[in-house]
């Protein structure tokens, strides 16, 4: 399978290829970029607009590309907040609407599988994005989700130095079950860690932070606040949730992981807070995603840029285009989401952050 490398310089590599791990609520989550509809229309469904990066990244890169590659082209957007119901309902509008691709990253993998098939029944081309949506989906465009996993588990275990040790209890915190991406973190993080720490205590925390925070409580009720070595989250925003926790119980200095490099994942990465997350570079993500729909709108071949294959969870093989994630530490901050352009130096090293910025080197 071609991946695609991405971080640092070598997403311009990426970007080249691509042009040729939740639930919330929000009222603009509704609402969407285009009241066009017809042939010249592509659908963007994103899951929810609790994680930072759909909102902010996701949407206006894939809309950026596509009117780079086709000028007359619209995209109809909308955001499931959360809601599988809601989701399954827009995907049956913008069938109506006759929108003949659309791009969805599935609040519920699962659920989601009737509502594409039906879609797919009238002549629509599905794509799914970040997530791999059961049902017959046209492509894949993702990242290497077990990769993900066994950063995580691997950047676990680097903060943990010669406290890995298989007497150390670590804390598990995955991400939601409806998500397929979840289970691939997990089994990429077990991977990396089984054999190495004792996993003392093991729980989904729902891709919320605040079931998170109550998942780690129940944790240092049961094990001791003195007794956990440190925490796997499976992203930064359970991971928000969980450092609250942990200063409320007088842990710190600990291992916690993360994923997406949120903002306020990377500054709690440099305050000391989080120890690692994982960068999944969102532009060449959207950008590939967005020529894949594009080159099917307009009945051209994907077999360049979807060069892989991955099988859903109802058992479909899906042609599929895997990009490379990276790990990101206080070490590389400046190497990664800052070299790339995702954030500045200022975005970062607010006056909360100035004096451990200065500790870190970023100013």
């Amino acid at each position: 399978m071609r991946r695609v490398v991405i971080g640092t310089a070598a997403v311009s590599m990426a970007l080249s290829v691509a042009a040729c791990g939740k639930a919330g609520d929000d009222k603009k989550s509704d609402s969407s970029s285009s009241s066009s509809s017809g042939g010249k229309t592509i659908g963007l469904l994103l899951p929810d607009s609790v994680t930072a990066r759909y909102e902010k990244f996701d949407h206006p890169y894939f809309e950026a590309q596509v009117k780079k590659l086709c000028a007359d082209c619209t995209v109809d957007y909308a955001n499931a907040a959360g809601d599988a119901a809601k989701q399954a309902q827009q995907v049956s509008t913008m069938v109506t609407k006759g929108v003949k691709v659309i791009v969805i990253s599935a609040q519920d993998s699962a659920a989601i599988k009737s509502s594409i098939d039906a879609a797919v029944a009238k002549g629509v081309k599905v794509v799914a994005y970040d997530r791999l949506a059961q049902g017959k989906v046209s492509a894949y465009v993702s990242f290497d989700n077990v990769k993900v996993g066994e950063l995580q588990g691997q950047a676990l275990l680097d903060a943990l130095g010669s406290k890995a040790t298989t007497k150390s209890k670590v804390v598990m915190i995955n991400g939601d079950d409806a998500d397929p991406n979840a289970a691939q973190f997990k089994s990429g993080a077990h991977k990396a860690l089984d054999g190495k720490v004792d996993i003392a205590y093991e729980q989904s925390g729902l891709w919320k932070d605040t079931v998170a925070a109550q998942k780690v409580k129940a944790a240092i009720t049961q094990l001791g606040a003195k007794n956990i070595a440190g925490v796997y989250s499976a992203n930064d925003g359970m991971a928000g949730g969980i450092a609250t926790t942990l200063k409320g119980a007088g842990i710190s200095g600990i291992p916690l992981t993360g994923q997406d490099a949120e903002l306020a994942g990377i500054q709690r990465i440099v305050a000391g807070t989080q120890s690692s997350t994982v960068y999944k570079a969102f532009k060449p993500e959207a950008d590939a995603a967005a020529t894949i729909a594009v080159d099917l709108l307009q009945g051209k071949s994907i077999d360049s840029l979807a060069t892989g294959t991955q099988t859903s969870g109802s058992g479909d093989k899906v042609p599929s285009q895997l990009l490379t994630p990276v790990s990101v530490t206080k070490a590389n901050i400046k190497d990664t989401v800052i070299k790339d352009g995702l954030y500045t130096v200022s975005d970062i090293c607010t006056s909360e952050f100035a004096k451990a910025c200065k500790a870190a080197g970023l100013q």
